[in-house]
Protein backbone atom coordinates (compact mmCIF):
# COMPACT_ATOMS: atom_id res chain seq x y z
CA UNK A 1 0.00 0.00 0.00
CA UNK A 2 0.90 3.43 -0.76
CA UNK A 3 2.29 5.61 2.12
CA UNK A 4 0.75 8.49 2.31
CA UNK A 5 1.21 12.40 4.61
CA UNK A 6 -2.05 14.08 6.11
CA UNK A 7 -1.64 17.53 7.30
CA UNK A 8 -3.22 19.19 10.14
CA UNK A 9 -3.74 23.54 9.58
CA UNK A 10 -5.02 25.06 12.74
CA UNK A 11 -6.77 28.90 12.45
CA UNK A 12 -7.49 27.72 8.77
CA UNK A 13 -9.95 30.79 7.04
CA UNK A 14 -11.31 27.90 4.76
CA UNK A 15 -12.57 25.87 8.52
CA UNK A 16 -13.97 29.51 9.78
CA UNK A 17 -15.75 30.16 6.95
CA UNK A 18 -17.51 26.46 7.12
CA UNK A 19 -17.77 27.16 10.97
CA UNK A 20 -19.63 30.43 10.10
CA UNK A 21 -21.33 28.89 7.36
CA UNK A 22 -22.76 25.94 9.71
CA UNK A 23 -22.77 27.84 12.44
CA UNK A 24 -20.50 26.04 14.60
CA UNK A 25 -18.15 26.99 17.61
CA UNK A 26 -15.03 25.12 16.12
CA UNK A 27 -14.25 23.38 12.96
CA UNK A 28 -12.80 20.48 10.79
CA UNK A 29 -12.91 20.29 7.41
CA UNK A 30 -10.69 18.42 5.06
CA UNK A 31 -9.29 19.36 1.92
CA UNK A 32 -7.46 16.67 -0.26
CA UNK A 33 -5.00 15.07 2.69
CA UNK A 34 -5.17 18.69 4.73
CA UNK A 35 -7.29 19.09 7.76
CA UNK A 36 -8.25 22.53 8.43
CA UNK A 37 -9.34 23.64 11.72
CA UNK A 38 -10.50 26.40 13.13
CA UNK A 39 -10.86 27.30 16.89
CA UNK A 40 -9.06 24.32 18.41
CA UNK A 41 -5.60 23.52 18.92
CA UNK A 42 -3.83 20.32 16.81
CA UNK A 43 -3.52 18.40 20.32
CA UNK A 44 -7.23 19.25 21.01
CA UNK A 45 -8.28 18.02 17.38
CA UNK A 46 -5.71 14.85 17.70
CA UNK A 47 -7.21 13.67 21.29
CA UNK A 48 -10.95 14.07 20.24
CA UNK A 49 -10.21 9.84 18.86
CA UNK A 50 -13.95 10.51 17.20
CA UNK A 51 -13.29 13.32 15.51
CA UNK A 52 -10.11 12.33 14.36
CA UNK A 53 -11.68 9.16 13.09
CA UNK A 54 -14.42 11.29 10.83
CA UNK A 55 -12.00 13.44 9.56
CA UNK A 56 -10.20 10.70 8.49
CA UNK A 57 -12.73 9.30 6.65
CA UNK A 58 -13.31 12.03 4.55
CA UNK A 59 -9.54 12.22 3.93
CA UNK A 60 -10.17 8.44 2.34
CA UNK A 61 -13.19 9.06 0.44
CA UNK A 62 -10.69 12.09 -1.55
CA UNK A 63 -8.06 8.76 -1.96
CA UNK A 64 -10.59 6.96 -3.07
CA UNK A 65 -12.54 8.94 -5.37
CA UNK A 66 -9.90 11.91 -6.57
CA UNK A 67 -9.47 15.11 -5.70
CA UNK A 68 -11.95 16.86 -7.91
CA UNK A 69 -14.39 13.76 -8.16
CA UNK A 70 -14.66 13.90 -4.65
CA UNK A 71 -15.37 17.49 -4.09
CA UNK A 72 -18.03 17.13 -6.93
CA UNK A 73 -19.95 14.20 -5.21
CA UNK A 74 -19.56 15.49 -1.91
CA UNK A 75 -21.40 18.82 -3.28
CA UNK A 76 -23.89 16.98 -5.20
CA UNK A 77 -24.61 14.61 -2.24
CA UNK A 78 -25.36 17.97 -0.01
CA UNK A 79 -27.70 19.22 -1.98
CA UNK A 80 -29.67 17.17 -2.92
CA UNK A 81 -29.71 15.41 0.24
CA UNK A 82 -28.11 18.16 2.90
CA UNK A 83 -25.77 17.82 4.99
CA UNK A 84 -27.02 15.44 8.10
CA UNK A 85 -28.32 13.08 4.88
CA UNK A 86 -24.86 13.48 2.65
CA UNK A 87 -23.58 9.71 2.25
CA UNK A 88 -20.13 10.95 2.43
CA UNK A 89 -21.37 12.35 5.96
CA UNK A 90 -23.08 9.74 6.95
CA UNK A 91 -19.99 7.08 6.36
CA UNK A 92 -17.96 9.76 8.12
CA UNK A 93 -20.05 9.51 11.22
CA UNK A 94 -20.43 5.19 11.13
CA UNK A 95 -16.20 5.44 11.00
CA UNK A 96 -16.20 7.64 14.28
CA UNK A 97 -17.50 4.35 16.10
CA UNK A 98 -14.83 1.95 14.69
Amino acid sequence: MKKFDVYIRENSWIAKFAAKKLKAVSMAIVIGSTIHLYNTSKENFISNEKWLKHEMCHVQQYRKYGFLNFIFKYLLESFRNGYQNNRYEIEARIAENN
